[in-house]
């Protein structure tokens, strides 16, 4: 009969990650191809903008082949995004732009009824959390990383990861609030 060998991911972006360490140019393909839509939106989620965020993704990925040989964990995704992290936190920090209290946010919101104005919405507010709750948020419910993953990435205890995904829940329900109100009166 036929030889059957169960096919198993992990096996070959585990061998990717070690041939990467070793320079080769096809493991990298293998990741980024793993990794890059994941990478883009984090990064395009955490700086508001498509330009920043091929910036910082490219960044990211020169980064990596870069710096290969010093990874040396078993977590590539973890290492991956705390780079990718680490970009975004630069190119923020380069524009020296500290989001405030946006009036125009707070007056616009009331006039949103469709399903791409609440998707807006949404966005807009995820993107006035402070940046620790942020990232987290975004990285448990976009990227769907356990609390461990986060708190590697976020380089904090698992208890601060839950805490920061609980408490930027609990920011966007309240933010979101009379959104929902006003949707709901117009059913």
């Amino acid at each position: 009969m036929f030889n059957s060998k169960k096919y198993d991911p992990d096996i070959e972006l585990d061998e990717a990650v070690e041939n990467l360490r070793k320079g080769s140019a096809e493991a990298f393909q293998i990741l980024y191809h793993k990794y890059h839509n994941r990478v883009y939106r984090f990064c395009l989620r955490m700086l508001g903008s498509e330009s920043m965020a091929k910036d910082a993704f490219q960044e990211t990925f020169v980064k990596i082949y870069e710096k290969r040989e010093s990874f040396k964990g078993d977590n590539f995704a973890a290492w991956l995004f705390t780079i990718a992290r680490h970009n975004c936190y630069n190119m923020l920090r380069a524009k020296k732009e500290y989001a405030s209290f946006d009036e125009t946010y707070h007056h616009a919101k009331t006039q949103r009824t469709t399903d791409f104005g609440l998707k807006q919405a949404l966005e807009e507010a995820i993107n006035s959390l402070p940046n620790s709750l942020k990232e987290a948020f975004i990285l448990r419910e976009y990227e769907e990383l356990s609390y461990q993953e986060i708190a590697d990435i976020l380089e904090i205890e698992l208890s601060l990861a839950k805490i920061r995904v609980f408490r930027a829940r609990k920011k966007l329900r309240l933010i979101l609030k009379p959104l929902m109100k006003e949707l709901d009166e117009h059913r």
